[in-house]
């Protein structure tokens, strides 16, 4: 969920409902019952739910299997009667939605129905977007939809820079996209979205940092998140892409001049109990770490959310997760704890 602003939190707090709060302690207490007994109970419904609106993208980042085509998966794009199904059946208890997982979400044409339709049922809502299909008619669209926070990956000062790793893309719709949001929340008077630069720290950027909180206040976003970099072959790092300033990598570089993760993986991870994933074709995967959906742990288009909560697939995984992480694959390159956020 990344880490909430004063007003970002208050909107959130807004959602609230008895109901909600309720459940929000049965799965934190059953989490921290889970812990203790090495044990997987669950009790409640997730607190968080992301969705893919499309696997689809625009760019070709270096470590995305979206932009480089690498899925071995289906891709589409997420049905609006699908989305609005699996939403009545699970909206009572869900306090906060995501909708991002791979791909561009602007590039499903019901997105913002989606989003309005969410916010009608008193649920939070986020994105993130690469921000190139932010015109001036759909940044108005984005603020009239309810939407409460816009994260807007901006990974450069500089053309030069940005395109190191936004493959395709151009820095100049990024800002105008984000001048966009900022103008319309301003015309509205709209106090949502909560509107976050988020600069994704790599080796090519890692000298804009101040540059890029400079660049925040002068389009007027709320915040500026900087975020650890997760790569693939990073024993390796054929891409050059791990930044030398440690505080900002997920890895420690050995004396031989290889890479570990920093993350120690203990056998515990709340993500399993709080929240999920769900693929735009229904598939209910552990978190956003399994990117093609390899750990399928159930089909919303032949289970209810609630079944599959709760089946014998969840249950296994929680409990493999309880017994030995270091054995789960997607595990093994968690940014979990290692997050960097500063004020902009």
């Amino acid at each position: 969920m990344g880490r909430l602003h004063w007003n970002d939190t208050l909107n959130l707090l807004g959602k609230c409902t008895v109901r909600k709060l309720w459940n929000a302690l049965k799965v934190w207490s059953s989490y921290s019952l889970s812990r203790m007994l090495q044990k997987p109970i669950q009790w409640g419904y997730p607190v968080s739910v992301s969705f893919e609106p499309t696997t689809s993208c625009n760019l070709r980042c270096p470590e995305c299997p979206s932009g480089l085509r690498e899925f071995t998966r289906p891709t589409g794009m997420l049905q609006k009667s699908f989305f609005e199904q699996t939403i009545d059946d699970i909206h009572k208890e869900l306090l906060y939605l995501i909708f991002y997982f791979q791909g561009e979400p602007y590039l499903n044409p019901d997105f913002l129905k989606m989003v309005r339709y969410a916010h009608e049922k008193k649920i939070y809502t986020a994105t993130s977007t690469n921000a190139h299909y932010l015109t001036d008619a759909k940044a108005k669209e984005t603020v009239e939809s309810g939407l409460d926070r816009l994260i807007i990956s901006i990974d450069g000062t500089t053309q030069e820079v940005y395109e190191q790793y936004r493959v395709g893309g151009h820095l100049n719709k990024v800002l105008e996209g984000a001048r966009n949001i900022v103008k319309w929340k301003k015309e509205l008077k709209r106090k949502t979205p909560f509107v976050v630069f988020q600069f994704l720290v790599v080796k090519p950027n890692e000298h804009q940092l101040e540059e890029v909180k400079q660049l925040a206040k002068e389009v007027g976003v709320d915040d500026v998140w900087f975020k650890t970099a997760q790569v693939y072959d990073y024993e390796k790092d054929p891409n050059q892409l791990i930044p030398t300033l440690g505080k900002y990598s997920r890895y420690h570089k050995k004396s031989d001049g290889s890479y570990v993760p920093k993350n120690k993986l203990l056998n515990h991870c709340w993500k399993l109990w709080h929240a999920n994933v769900i693929t735009w074709d229904g598939l209910v995967v552990p978190c956003c770490f399994d990117k093609d959906a390899a750990h399928r742990l159930g089909n919303l288009k032949t289970q209810t959310f609630k079944q599959i909560w709760n089946n014998d697939n969840y249950r296994a995984f929680r409990k493999e997760l309880l017994m030995g992480r270091k054995n789960i694959d997607i595990c093994s390159n968690c940014s979990e704890g290692l997050k960097v956020w500063e004020d902009s």
